[in-house]
């Protein structure tokens, strides 16, 4: 674990100098939220941007560069493909693993693919442009329905909207207790996840069980999701805190 970082850090430093001495913008490939805390945690004196191609997006792309020092705005390298039924009224009701499922039976890395968003029985798959030709020829059927994909210019925009805001009981604003609330878990369970690792806070892993969550803070809880604090909302009657969370499902 300490190598892969090791090395995925020396990743980061060789596209970023190489960015600096180019003038060019220079994209990573897809990362998950922990290299991204990774990426985070360097304060690398370089500028870079993370974008996964939607406001909310959980795997994005590192963009090694600046309009002011490239001279341009950056264009990262992936697109959006729209994976639909041929025929909608016979088709199996389709879901997230469905489509991943099909989508690495193709035998990609997982690098080269970004996130997907079902909706109305249809997926819409973020993924490099590299291989965007192979995935629309190959990718035939879903489950047993059979498939079409076309290059489309971003999902439907109530698509990606956010999450609805739900409201939980919370003693305070700690991360354990939001765990916690958000997951149905007791404190200590919430506890022992943060310190294992497997909790993050706008995409850098915290082992701090205490940690005061701001209002917008994204929090990713590894094997169960994420969820967005909204912020208090008032005080019950027993004095704990009702507050507001949009839960990604």
């Amino acid at each position: 674990m300490i190598d892969d970082e090791l090395l995925l850090k020396k990743r980061f430093k060789e596209l970023a100098s190489r960015s600096r001495n180019k003038g060019i913008w220079v994209f990573s490939d897809f990362l998950s939220t922990a290299q991204q805390g990774v990426l985070l945690s360097m304060r690398l004196p370089y500028s870079f941007e993370l974008q996964g191609g939607y406001e909310g997006a959980e795997r994005k792309i590192a963009c090694f560069g600046s309009e002011s020092d490239c001279g341009y705005e950056a264009v990262p390298d992936f697109v959006c493909i729209k994976i639909e039924p041929v025929a909608q009224k016979f088709a199996d009701e389709l879901t997230h693993r469905d489509f991943f499922g099909s989508v690495m039976a193709l035998g990609l890395k997982r690098e080269v693919l970004g996130d997907i968003i079902v909706y109305d029985n249809c997926g819409y798959l973020f993924c490099k442009e590299e291989i965007s030709a192979y995935i629309r020829e190959n990718l035939n059927s879903v489950k047993r329905t059979t498939v079409s994909c076309t290059e489309v210019a971003s999902p439907p925009v109530e698509s990606v909207a956010l999450p609805d805001i739900s409201e939980v009981i919370i003693a305070s604003e700690r991360l354990d207790a939001l765990v916690a609330a958000v997951y149905n878990l007791s404190r200590s369970t919430a506890k022992e996840l943060i310190e294992q690792g497997r909790v993050s806070v706008n995409s850098v892993v915290t082992l701090r069980a205490d940690l005061v969550i701001e209002e917008h803070d994204t929090v990713s809880v590894r094997g169960s999701g994420r969820f967005i604090f909204e912020g208090v909302l008032r005080k019950t009657k027993k004095d704990r805190l009702r507050a507001a969370v949009r839960i990604y499902k």
